[in-house]
């Protein structure tokens, strides 16, 4: 009954390893263009027009009914095997859902590189993951046509921003159709300077004679010279006037008795509809149209569970035998959607109707979708249903695992929705884990907000996996240690005790444990608790934790000056991160940092200075949100810049430690530390490349795309002007003096990867 693709399978199961990171299921009918059914007209001049057009990117922007999505079908199934389908929806409003979702689609004409998904799975997705996406599908040979159906559906502004740099980047040979009820927001400036954009708008799609003749014979009826051009003069030739009034004089009524004047955008439509097409259905299938239209897509045992009926599969395949606006989504005939002229009419029906029912319909909705292994679909009706402590659970459930597949924007949506729903279950910890994210993200702001949500909630409770509300809490704050080690160290130990014992942050905090022992320099107390913790994290498979634990074990084995240890440390450590995709995670800068350090003891510069630059590319994600580790890695890169006689990176790692420092003065010996490497440098001149602060390194790698420094800013939350003095200072060390200069130097010196 699910009919979806699982990710497990998202590469055609050539590596199941790559895919399995990926946890999530798409839909099966987002990839199948909808089926040429018996009444639908075919769109000759059209489809002749699209196919003798060779520029890169084609829009079909019209408001509901003008038949695009029939347009698009029509000219893939002319343009045959080489056709990449993407229905969109709801869930394309993250980047790692879009660009796996276009990935499945292309390695259905052409295999895709898998690691793609390894690349979106450990890091998320922005514009900046499109070079490399681009880089990973780039194998599948033109001609290729990738469609986008319904991309009004994809609202989020790093999915749109995504859309229009891929296509920017299109490979020769590669065409991108985008059908959408309002224009994507694409550089259509530059896409039509460069010849490369065809725009199709609802003008072009208004039927004329003969398509409306054969569009009036499809629905059984035969209309004279006189009611055709009538019919063609009241609709503006839109497909859908001209479906439903062949339904309204198949029925008996007249064009001129039923004084219909409408077009896509008109107001009336809906009367139109109402009287025309549920007033002449039995009472019971109107009410079965309008209760199941709280469904985006529905089965009958899905329909069966929210009306408390039988039979609804054979209602559906009914309805869809009769009506064109019952649309098939697979050739079994088992999951449906109506037409979206059909489903809202549909909907604005059953609030005129039964407007108390339309909650229950969705918790009934959210009880189905959750029983049959749906939980994120179920989350959106039960917030519909304002079933919040059904959400809260699900959240609770799903935020960890869901951020861990890479797909961030979709948990931040939804932490977002329970916001200032603080009565919900669960809803502190909810925001617990929500500040954490942030806190990886590089966000300390927003870690603070819901870090500061989390402790105004109540403290009391057990959790699902039966840990506590307060160990949860304690976990937070060992985490994000605001009072200091010794405060760190008694929150860990509380949350160890507290924490389910199946819990895997049982052995983060373990870890946190042997950690403040590290800070006080005490070697002899911190060695056992991280050999326990690195024995329980490996066993629970948490790979970041393991080479975070073992770059730990590097720092002791430096102290007591065994550098032969170091370098085994630091290149297991290095292993998992490169082994595991896990190269742009926070947890991985430390782990980059020793690996550094260690080939530099040995004299190996140039593999130092790899690896010092990929710890340089995570600096934007150290913050005084995650401070222990964050200046534990920015003091070792410290140390690396003045091996490799490079003071311009030291003094800026050491000036973003200071940063810190300043947010979080309790740090034990790394006050210390970070005092006397700043004495080392108090004679040197630092500039250069490696000189680049933290806001700088974030902004590097946005250079390369289409966003202007005002839609840059934008994106970093930060005004234009502010975004021009750091690129102008980057411009500064970088040696440059153009934008485009510095995207080939960011790119020689590997920063412009995320």
């Amino acid at each position: 009954m699910k009919a979806e693709v699982d990710a497990l399978q998202l590469i055609s199961g050539r590596d199941q390893g790559a895919a399995r990171r990926l946890a999530f299921t798409l839909p099966e009918s987002k990839f199948q263009p909808p089926e040429v059914r018996p009444g639908i007209v075919l769109r000759a001049a059209l489809v002749e027009r699209l196919t003798a057009t060779a520029v890169p990117v084609i829009t079909v922007a019209a408001p509901l009914g003008y038949g695009k999505t029939t347009l698009m079908a029509q000219w893939a199934r002319r343009t045959g095997s080489r056709v990449a389908w993407l229905s969109c929806d709801d869930g394309d409003n993250d980047p790692v859902v879009l660009l796996s979702s276009l990935a499945l689609a292309l390695d259905r004409i052409g295999p895709v590189d898998p690691a793609v998904l390894s690349a979106l799975a450990s890091s998320g997705a922005d514009i900046t993951m499109v070079p490399r996406f681009m880089s990973a599908v780039a194998s599948v040979q033109p001609p290729v046509t990738v469609v986008l159906d319904q991309a009004e559906a994809v609202t989020n502004r790093q999915c749109l921003t995504t859309i229009a740099e891929f296509a920017l980047r299109l490979p020769p040979g590669w065409q991108l159709a985008l059908a959408s009820r309002a224009v994507v927001p694409l550089p259509t400036a530059r896409l039509r300077a460069q010849g490369g954009l065809l725009e199709v708008t609802a003008d072009d799609l208004a039927m004329g004679p003969a398509e409306a003749r054969s569009l009036l014979k499809g629905a059984g009826v035969e209309a004279s010279e006189a009611v055709l051009g009538d019919l063609l003069q009241r609709t503006e030739g839109w497909p859908a006037g001209l479906y439903i009034a062949a339904l309204a004089i198949k029925s008996g009524s007249q064009p001129s008795e039923a004084g219909f004047t409408f077009t896509g955008d008109d107001v009336y439509m809906g009367d139109y509809l109402r009287s025309e097409l549920l007033e002449r259905i039995s009472g019971a299938e109107a009410s079965f149209l309008t209760r199941t239209s709280v469904l985006n897509r529905m089965c009958g045992p899905l329909c069966d569970a929210i009306l408390g009926e039988q039979g609804s599969g054979a209602v559906l395949e009914r309805m869809e035998a009769r009506n064109l606006l019952v649309v098939p989504l697979d050739r079994r005939r088992e999951w449906y959607r109506y037409h979206h002229l059909l489903r809202d009419l549909l909907r604005s029906e059953l609030r005129r109707r039964e407007p108390d029912l339309i909650q229950d319909l969705h918790f009934r909705a959210a009880a189905w979708f959750e029983a049959n292994a749906m939980p994120e679909t179920a989350i959106d009706h039960a917030r519909a249903a304002g079933d919040y402590d059904r959400v809260a659970r699900l959240i609770l459930e799903l935020q960890q695992p869901v951020w861990g597949s890479g797909r961030v924007e979709t948990v931040v949506r939804w932490i977002e929705w329970i916001r200032d729903v603080t009565s919900a279950e669960y809803y502190g910890a909810i925001a617990a884990h929500g500040s954490l994210i942030f806190a990886l993200l590089g966000q300390p702001a927003d870690a603070e907000r819901w870090a500061a949500a989390a402790e105004r909630a109540i403290p009391a409770g057990v959790l699902p996996d039966g840990s506590t509300m307060e160990a949860t809490l304690a976990y937070l704050r060992a985490n994000l240690c605001r009072n200091g080690i010794g405060e760190m160290r008694r929150d860990a130990r509380a949350a160890w005790e507290g924490l389910s014992p199946a819990s895997p942050y049982r052995a983060t905090m373990l870890y946190t444990e042997g950690i403040s022992y590290l800070l006080e320099d005490d070697l002899a107390r911190a060695g056992p608790i991280l050999a326990r913790a690195l024995d329980l994290a490996t066993r629970s498979s948490s790979l970041p934790l393991v080479g975070l634990i073992l770059a730990q074990q590097c720092g002791a084995a430096a102290e007591r000056n065994d550098w032969s240890e170091v370098a085994t440390l630091a290149q297991r450590a290095a292993a998992i991160v490169d082994d595991g995709h896990l190269g742009d995670y926070w947890t991985s800068a430390l782990v980059y940092a020793w690996a550094s350090r260690a080939a530099a003891h040995e004299g190996d510069d140039a593999r130092a200075r790899l690896y010092l630059g990929l710890a340089t590319r995570l600096r934007p994600l150290l913050t005084y949100a995650l401070p222990v580790v964050s200046v534990q890695a920015l003091l070792e890169m410290t140390r690396s810049y003045i091996t490799l006689a490079d003071p311009g990176g030291a003094a800026a790692a050491l000036a973003q430690v200071h940063d810190i420092l300043r947010q979080r003065p309790d740090l034990g010996i790394l006050h210390e530390i970070a005092d006397r490497l700043q004495a080392s440098l108090a004679t040197t001149d630092a500039h250069g490349a490696s000189s680049l602060t933290a806001a700088e390194l974030r902004l590097l790698p946005l250079l390369s795309t289409h966003l202007s420094y005002q839609e840059i800013g934008e994106q970093l939350h930060v005004s234009k002007n502010t975004i021009k003095t750091q690129a102008y200072s980057a411009y500064r060390k970088l040696g440059v003096s153009t934008r485009s200069e510095a995207v080939d130097r960011t790119r020689e010196l590997g920063l412009d990867a995320r």
